[in-house]
């Protein structure tokens, strides 16, 4: 079973932080495919947070193709979400970032990804 943790204080908005210790269960192995997480009302109530915090981290990671949100049966990790694919998601997210950071425009990140690509041919 996995452990859900927030910060109150964090500078990292309370859905994203749902969302990351999802992203961090199915990495580690904690949390597998098919597994079902939390009803969002529950874990809202757990962490003392509002039920559309929860939801809005939820539909982050639908949106990133980890789980599936079905009427009914609740939030389910996908049969395509893997530990190394949410390590890769972590480490794109983190060259999104850095780049931002830098000052980089999408296009130029996504053509020094291309370039990588091509050079591992």
């Amino acid at each position: 079973m996995m452990l859900f943790r927030v910060d109150p204080n964090s500078p990292l908005p309370l859905a994203d932080q749902v969302a990351a210790c999802v992203r961090g269960a199915v990495a580690d192995g904690t949390v597998r495919p098919g597994e079902r997480l939390p009803a969002a009302g529950r874990l809202a109530e757990s962490l003392g947070i509002n039920v559309h915090t929860v939801l809005r981290g939820y539909q982050q990671l639908r949106d990133e193709g980890l789980i599936e949100l079905r009427r009914g049966r609740g939030a389910v990790v996908t049969a395509t979400a893997s530990p190394g694919r949410t390590r890769l998601l972590a480490h794109a997210r983190d060259l999104v970032a850095e780049a931002r950071g830098l000052g980089m425009a999408d296009e130029d990140v996504l053509a020094l990804v291309r370039a990588s690509l091509a050079e591992g041919r």
